[in-house]
């Protein structure tokens, strides 16, 4: 393990909230995950469902153009990292529910941050590419 891995793995040794500087993180799969099309969408419908759970199908319709198989994929992504939990029913027909861990509540919250931040910053995005467009062309 290198120094950062050891660093980054120490867990509560970290140090306080107060004393955290950003150091990026290696390629850990995380932000892959978060980063992917689906993922974002996928935890924030199921934040806005009673109870932060959600039966598959209606997940699928609520989620919009997502094909069954990109959700199958995306949720066992989601369930493998911790943050949805697949709780199933031995039904007939069986029934399959997906909720939110406290995992995924956090990367909300952590996203919400972003979310602003894109909101705050947009149109001088949008502007300044724009400007470049303008003189590559």
């Amino acid at each position: 393990m290198t120094p950062l891995e050891e660093q980054i793995d120490a867990g509560p040794s970290r140090g306080s909230e107060n004393d955290r500087q950003f150091r990026p993180i290696p390629s850990n799969g995380v932000c892959s995950l978060l980063s992917d099309k689906w993922t974002v969408p996928v935890l924030w419908r199921l934040s806005l469902a009673e109870g932060h759970r959600l039966r598959f199908s209606t997940l699928r319709k609520e989620v919009g153009e997502i094909t069954q198989r990109m959700l199958t994929l995306t949720l066992r992504n989601l369930e493998r990292d911790g943050f949805v939990v697949r709780h199933y029913f031995p039904e007939v027909p069986p029934r399959v529910e997906y909720e939110l861990t406290e995992i995924a509540h956090g990367a909300l919250r952590a996203l919400e941050g972003f979310n602003f931040w894109v909101h705050d910053n947009l149109d001088s995005i949008k502007a300044r590419r724009r400007a470049y467009d303008r003189a590559e062309s």
